[in-house]
């Protein structure tokens, strides 16, 4: 499978992608995306953090902040991160993805793409304290604000599935199931000129 998923499934479509990973689509989720990511940068507390891999300290090419519920303490990278309080804009957010995803998300991590040379690069969301029970369930709602960013997502293991997601302008993007114990995602630098991208992904943080 490869291409954009957006033109090809429309606005709010759920796609199976076999041993119980799935992804769901929902463009226009957020209706105020521009006005919406504007209140959000002004008010979350973004900054460049600095991760370990490979046994080298490396700064992020993006700005970051995890927000959560009291207790809601999440690890990756070698890094252990407390939760800032919600905000009333990441809780207005929340509560409307409790609505239309069916379940309560207690965490969410911001990315704040500030241009085209900042990225993430290829990785899982397999940590042991994701939720419902990771790697094999892990349920993600990602909501992006902004510019649309190649978004990559490529399986681990077997053929070399592919998927391009253009994300941004308010879209709501779901991985559930086994999504994040079969595939890796990306979000690649580009050279093109492209805007501000605010990325929220909502998590369920269970206790250990």
């Amino acid at each position: 499978m490869q291409g954009d998923l957006f033109d090809a499934l429309g606005r709010d479509v759920t796609r199976d992608l076999g041993d119980g990973a799935w992804l769901r689509i929902v463009e226009g989720f957020v209706p105020e995306d521009a006005a919406t990511m504007a209140a959000l940068v002004a008010e979350l507390p973004l900054r460049q953090e600095t991760l370990t891999i490979a046994q080298q300290t490396w700064p992020t090419p993006r700005l970051t902040s995890w927000h959560g519920d009291p207790g809601a303490t999440y690890t990756y990278s070698r890094r252990t991160f407390e939760p800032e309080a919600w905000t009333p804009g990441l809780a207005a957010i929340r509560d409307a993805l409790d609505e239309v995803v069916g379940a309560r998300f207690n965490g969410c991590l911001a990315n704040y793409y500030r241009s085209g040379d900042d990225s993430m690069g290829a990785h899982a969301d397999d940590e042991p304290e994701l939720g419902p029970n990771a790697p094999h369930d892990v349920l993600i709602a990602s909501v992006s604000l902004g510019a649309r960013r190649r978004f990559v997502l490529q399986r681990q293991r077997g053929a070399r599935e592919r998927i391009v997601l253009e994300l941004g302008e308010g879209n709501l993007l779901v991985m559930g199931g086994a999504t994040q114990r079969d595939f890796r995602h990306l979000v690649p630098r580009t050279k093109r000129v492209v805007g501000p991208r605010l990325n929220l992904t909502f998590r369920i943080i269970r206790a250990l």
